[in-house]
């Protein structure tokens, strides 16, 4: 797949609200994840970590109120979308977020991803 292809298909996949599909078929097996410095999980790599960080976190929703997810913007080999979510998490209450979202693609497969938000 390109990049534009590989970017249509993650923001199609997570707007149906199946993150963990989207990792199963877009990520490589040697992937990296950035999370701001000072995140719980700054530093995540490799497929099944990824996915592992991605279900911890949708354990820890009690509910999501909203949920946006912007188009791609695609330059060679990578694209970066904007997420923006409304959720109330069992410990820590209700946070209105939003994050800027960047991912590099290889051989038709997301290889690293980082993402980018206030902490706090």
């Amino acid at each position: 797949m390109t990049t534009q292809e590989v970017a249509s298909k993650l923001v199609q996949l997570c707007r149906e609200g199946k993150n963990d599909q989207a990792i199963d078929e877009l990520y490589a097996e040697n992937v990296t994840s950035k999370e701001p410095k000072g995140a719980q999980m700054e530093l995540t790599e490799g497929k099944q970590a990824v996915k592992d960080k991605t279900l911890q976190w949708e354990k820890s929703i009690a509910e999501i109120h909203s949920s946006t997810i912007s188009d791609p913007i695609v330059a060679d080999h990578h694209f970066s979308i904007v997420m923006d979510f409304d959720a109330t998490y069992k410990e820590h209450g209700r946070i209105k977020m939003s994050e800027i979202c960047v991912y590099e693609v290889k051989d038709g497969k997301i290889v690293a991803d980082e993402f980018f938000y206030r902490m706090g």
